[in-house]
């Protein structure tokens, strides 16, 4: 807590305490100092005694959420002020205080009406409230300075020393005033608690949920109020239960305060849900039905700036009326920190009171539009970032196909033909009795030969043939029985798919039956292909030692990547001891691209084949058990 901070609370709590200690000093001393067959019931005291404890506990709770400190500053006076009658006889010997007790006795009523007119905002609104303000500050000090030239002993319930302030004897003037003020008091009170009402009756939902209960209360203060000055300008005797009654609703006046500027405050808390529901951008439609639910208030619109047209437009495209900010209605602008216009909220008026939850709503606004577009920053470069994989692998794959059709068309050509000369000049030799010459020819077409199978191997590993030709289901077949574990496949090869799915599902299958063959101690494999929905998914399954991890060597990254380039997924599931299984899924059909070349339809499959255990036998669809045989080494990427 700032040191700052804690001095505030420290000079609140000594004043608290200060006013109450004095309070409580003065109802118990002038209790204890009436006679007992004069003390009022103590349940009546009592009741007393508690209303300027409310009033103080209430000043602390207003201090520590108000909007500002002007209410907790007034219910402090107001325990100042709230002088009991049994004070009097402690005080009778003082003549230079005791008129001036009597002259501001009253204050506390001035006090109350004040701080139900500056509810909830903490400050007089308009012409009304000053007007009321004005006129019972000027009947408070006519009735100060009245009592102080005018009253006498007899104004006092004590044996009071004479007034020494005393100008002239006019019981008759001092009466007058006396119960005009009271009158006055009354009626600026009735005005007071009509006018609150009526705002309230026609109030819209917003306002009547920041008035909350405090009409109620004042007019059951007033009712009491009015019927004690009449009591009291008759000269009738006190009707304990009436003032019971107006002493426990003057005592639910600053109950009502605090209770209206909490509900505020919780308001203003409301908008971290207001974030939490718009925090994946500002959808207008969601924000707008989102803010109206937030503030209670069904009146509110939201209008978008538009930047094309330069104007405000609400969420059907419907631009602002210039007569929305009517009657009972205010407009808030919303603007970027550069100062750019985002939108205006017109709101009920009354909500103006309430800045901090304004302040508060146009700041989820402006973050909301904020994560909206960064959001849509995001998604559009990760689009074009995936776009951008995916070409590199498309231009990858163009490029093996180069380069096998160049070895295809041009070395390997070149080295057939030269190995049928090889073999014509071995014949001639032969036929001429030049057998070393023979044998020779003989050993180079073998090392030609040799050659030969290495290249045509290599240009089936950049890409193979039978890919381009076949499709998955002689691509397949053909690379597992290069494998020298033994696999079983079962492909559903009904139609082609892309070009660059049926390479890129090539490759992953080639790289995992590589690391079956070279890493996995496993003594049996299976490799099924299939569409399931939209998707082609591809299972190498084998009997292995387990322990892989896709992170681990740049096979399964290579994997990895050219699989995310086009839009799929790659699991892996190897449990120790429990053999490994590389499942891959990626979309049956990419989106249309003039740059992506389509091979067929694709491939129509029925449901996906069950499982099936290392030891267990072929599955359904067509399988092909093949053989072992030498694997080449496929290319990472």
């Amino acid at each position: 807590m700032a040191p700052g901070r804690r001095g505030r609370i420290a000079r609140r709590s000594a004043i608290i305490a200060t006013v109450v200690a004095l309070s409580l000093f003065m109802e118990v001393s002038g209790y204890l100092v009436t006679p007992e067959a004069l003390r009022p019931e103590l349940s009546w005291t009592t009741v007393h005694a508690s209303v300027p404890l409310v009033f103080a506990a209430c000043a602390g709770v207003a201090w520590a959420i108000g909007p500002n400190p002007v209410p907790a500053r007034l219910m402090i006076i107001f325990v100042l002020f709230w002088i009991p009658q049994s004070f009097y006889p402690v005080v009778e010997q003082l003549g230079w205080l005791w008129p001036v007790l009597r002259g501001v006795d009253l204050g506390w009523a001035v006090v109350a009406g004040i701080l139900v007119l500056v509810y909830p905002r903490g400050g007089l609104g308009g012409r009304f409230d000053r007007f009321i303000a004005a006129t019972a500050l000027t009947a408070t000090v006519v009735n100060f300075f009245t009592v102080l030239a005018l009253a006498g002993t007899d104004s006092v319930p004590c044996a009071c020393v004479p007034n020494p302030y005393r100008i002239a004897e006019a019981p008759a003037v001092f009466a007058v005033v006396d119960i005009g003020y009271r009158v006055v008091g009354v009626g600026l009170a009735i005005a007071i608690a009509v006018r609150l009402l009526l705002r309230w009756v026609r109030g819209s939902v917003p306002a009547r949920t920041v008035a909350f209960l405090m009409p109620v209360a004042l007019l059951a203060w007033v009712s009491t109020l009015a019927a004690q000055m009449v009591r009291y300008a008759t000269g009738s005797p006190a009707n304990l239960a009436l003032e019971t009654v107006s002493l426990v609703a003057m005592a639910s006046v600053p109950v009502c305060f605090v209770a209206g500027v909490s509900h505020a405050r919780n308001m203003r808390a409301r908008v971290a849900d207001l974030m939490r529901i718009t925090r994946e951008g500002a959808d207008r439609g969601i924000w707008a039905e989102s803010l109206a639910r937030t503030l209670r208030d069904d009146s509110v619109k939201v209008y978008w700036w538009e930047e094309e047209r330069g104007r405000y437009v609400d969420a059907s495209g419907q631009p602002i009326d210039s007569a929305e900010a009517g009657r009972g209605h205010s407009i808030l602008p919303v603007a970027s920190p550069s100062g750019l216009p985002i939108a205006l909220i017109r709101h009920d008026r009354v909500l103006t009171d309430n800045m901090r939850l304004l302040d508060g709503v146009s700041s989820a606004l402006r973050l909301s539009v904020d994560n909206g577009r960064l959001r849509s920053e995001i998604e559009r470069t990760l689009e074009q970032v995936r776009q951008s994989r995916q070409r590199i692998v498309e231009a990858g794959d163009e490029a093996r196909r180069r380069i096998e059709r160049d070895l295809h068309d041009g070395a390997q050509q070149q080295l057939v033909s030269l190995g049928m000369h090889l073999r014509l000049a071995a014949n001639t030799a032969r036929q001429g009795g030049q057998e070393e010459l023979a044998d020779a020819l003989d050993r180079s077409i073998d090392a030609l030969n040799q050659g030969l199978k290495e290249l045509r191997e290599l240009a089936h590993g950049i890409h193979p043939s039978l890919l381009s030709q076949g499709g998955l289901a002689l691509a397949l077949p053909e690379i597992a029985g290069r494998c020298p574990v033994p696999v079983e496949v079962g492909v559903q090869p009904e139609g082609r798919l892309p070009e660059l799915i049926e390479s890129t599902a090539y490759f992953a299958v080639a790289e995992s039956l590589a690391n079956v063959a070279k890493h996995s101690q496993a003594t049996r494999a299976w490799v099924r292909a299939y569409v399931d929905g939209d998707e082609l998914v591809l299972v190498v399954r084998d009997n292995s030692v387990g322990g892989a991890s896709l992170d681990r060597g740049t096979g399964m990254l290579g994997i990895v990547d050219r699989v995310d380039a086009v839009g799929g997924t790659v699991e892996l599931d190897s449990p120790r001891g429990e053999g490994t299984t590389v499942t891959v899924r990626m979309p049956a059909q990419l989106e249309a691209s003039p740059d992506l070349p389509v091979s067929g339809a694709g491939l129509l499959v029925a449901a996906e084949p069950e499982a099936a255990a290392p030891d267990s036998a072929a599955e359904p669809g067509p399988t092909t058990s093949v053989a072992p045989g030498v694997i080449g080494t496929p290319v990472d990427h």
